[in-house]
Formats: structure tokens, sequence, C-alpha cells
């Protein structure tokens, strides 16, 4: 088995290479093609709950430090530290500008086949930690969005002040 962190570097370095050769969303688009296997039908059939179950899995195989709330209509969550980007960060290796992109590049298309979007802001490709949003695709929210914009760092702080973050 690979280790975790090895994985994360490969994963940096091909995310550079293909990216390098235009090649990166393709990718990410086949990784959201195998993911259907283990998760479109639960999303399409249980909603926001399956969504829940199932990432309440991957928080706790890859301890994310993570704050999310659901709402009737949506659900939001912010990825207070990343742990995959984290240690891309830690090791020597300099981080693919683009690494942060691959969860969107590979839910968005999934949750979209489910009937839902995603909004994802990556905030800025050298932090860990983003901040995101699932709606049911209405005529308001008719696609998913990928966004690179400042946060407000006071509601930031609040949430990690919730979940105990330091």
């Amino acid at each position: 088995m690979l280790p975790s962190d090895h994985f994360v570097r490969f994963y940096n370095e091909a995310f550079k290479f293909l990216d390098e050769r235009d090649g990166l969303q393709g990718f990410y688009l086949e990784i959201s093609h195998h993911q259907e296997m283990h998760c479109l039908k639960l999303f399409q059939e249980k909603g926001f709950d399956g969504m829940a179950e199932y990432w309440g899995k991957i928080k706790k195989e890859e301890n994310c430090h993570t704050w999310g709330r659901r709402y009737p209509d949506h659900t939001e969550s912010r990825m207070l530290r990343c742990p995959s980007l984290s240690k891309v960060l830690d090791s020597d290796a300099e981080p693919c500008r683009k690494y942060c992109y691959h969860c969107f590049g590979w839910c968005a298309p999934l949750l979209e086949k489910a009937g839902f979007v995603y909004i994802n802001n990556v905030i800025d490709p050298l932090q860990p930690r983003c901040m995101s949003q699932i709606w049911r695709k209405s005529p308001e929210h008719p696609k998913s969005v990928l966004l690179t914009e400042p946060v407000d760092e006071e509601a930031w702080r609040k949430a990690e002040e919730e979940v105990g973050f330091k």
C-alpha cells in the first residue's frame, strides 16, 4: 500500500505533468466517472443524507478538519485544514497551482449527474483550506462554479472556534 505522504506527492507531480499537457481536466473527469460506482446512486437516492454518509467516512479516514452546516435547500462546509494539500506543502515539492482543483474536478460532474450543483471556493490554491456549498440544481443554481476569492476572515475564525480547531 502506498503511504498517504507518498500518494499526495505523486498526485501533485501527476497534476503538474497533466496540466503542462492540457490533460488535467480529462483526468478529473475520469476520476469522476470512476467515483460514480461509489456514490452516484447514494447521492441520487438519499440526497444530502447520502452525501453526509459518504463524505463522513472520507472525513474520518483522511483526518479532515472541517466545519459544516446543513440547511433545507443546501449544505455548506469549510475545510479548515486540508490534509492532502498540507502534506504537499510540508514536502520539498513545488505544489501544483491547480492541486486544490481536484475536488471540484471530480465532484462537480458527479454531483450534477445526481441533480445537484457544487460551488467551491479554493480561496488561495496554496492555502490548505476551502469553502463549498452544494445546492439542488435549479434555475437559481443551474451549474457548478469554481471560485478563488478572498474569504471573510472573521467568519472563518468563528467556524474554526465552533469546532475547536486551532
